[in-house]
């Protein structure tokens, strides 16, 4: 169980199970109809409620422990985190499963560059390789269909390809606030283990997501049965089985093996989306998407991550 040093469990296993729960978020997302900060807001909010009763004393006592400076790198990390969801969630109704989830993989690429604009962190010859691949594929990803189209009017555009573009643009500032996260949390990360980092940043990106909701006049329990199994199984799927466990599994592999194990995210979700939504991806869709995760790969592979979330 994460946090629990002394379980023997394999840690390929373990991630290897992360990696298929993460992989089911996006149908999740996709077959719920609630509104999205409300879709964020009980995935993030139930999987607190879960983690919870997971503490041990020293997690406790690791809790008891945050200051106020902690205290408000959670909240800068909880509002990174509750952007990140939101526009993620929305990207998924404006694209294909197989872009969205592949851009929003992103974030290492993003965080590679934060943190040598932001802390002044060297780039190496080859994570500049993968960025510059990465961008690459990104670019023909997202406007690939739509140059295409301009460029030849006797090609038809496979559905809405403005929609789709703006989709994929959320898709990556959803990865963009991802690794924001990542880089505002990591010196709290440093600080705290796995169960009570994720108990107070999820807590903070709740509260965030809460005020949101409110603000907009959203109604929090008007939502019929179907849609609570939903925001439950977002939880404890990708919640509470996938990162957290893909957090305990960082103690236990190299940071490389775990990073470059979450590209079988896009992968899974794309099969999933094949079978349960009858989504294709086009050859389009696949040939930029493979350029994206080698770049991806290749950025990973070349520098130690930051946690993940």
């Amino acid at each position: 169980m994460p946090g629990a040093d002394d379980v023997a469990v394999p840690p390929l296993a373990a991630l290897g199970l992360a990696v298929l729960a993460i992989s089911t978020s996006a149908i999740l997302v996709r077959w719920s109809d609630a509104p999205n900060v409300i879709k964020a807001l009980y995935r993030v909010g139930f999987t607190v409620g879960a983690l919870v009763p997971l503490f041990d004393g020293e997690d406790r006592r690791s809790l008891e422990q945050v200051g106020r400076r902690d205290g408000t790198v959670a909240v800068g990390a909880g509002v990174a985190l509750a952007l990140h969801f939101v526009v993620w969630f929305e990207s998924l109704e404006h694209t294909t499963v197989a872009a969205s989830v592949t851009l929003v993989q992103a974030q290492p690429v993003f965080v590679a560059v934060g943190a040598w604009v932001l802390l002044g962190e060297r780039v190496s010859r080859r994570s500049a390789l993968g960025i510059g691949v990465a961008l690459v594929g990104m670019i023909g990803l997202s406007f690939g269909p739509g140059l295409l189209a301009a460029l030849d009017p006797t090609v038809a555009p496979a559905g809405d390809v403005t929609g789709a573009q703006y989709g994929n643009a959320l898709a990556l500032l959803g990865a963009v606030a991802v690794a924001a996260y990542y880089l505002a949390g990591r010196s709290l990360r440093r600080r705290l283990g796995v169960l009570p980092y994720v108990t107070v940043v999820y807590t903070a990106c709740t509260f965030v997501l809460l005020v949101v909701a409110v603000a907009r006049g959203l109604p929090l329990m008007a939502y019929p049965p179907h849609e609570w199994a939903l925001f439950a199984a977002m939880a404890l799927g990708p919640g509470v089985l996938g990162h957290t466990v893909v957090n305990w599994a960082l103690g236990h592999l190299e940071s490389h093996v775990v990073s470059v194990s979450l590209l079988g995210e896009p992968v899974g979700s794309t099969l999933l989306a094949v079978v349960l939504l009858a989504e294709v991806p086009t050859w389009g869709t696949l040939v930029g998407g493979t350029v994206v995760l080698a770049g991806i790969y290749v950025t990973a592979s070349a520098r130690r991550p930051v946690s993940e979330a």
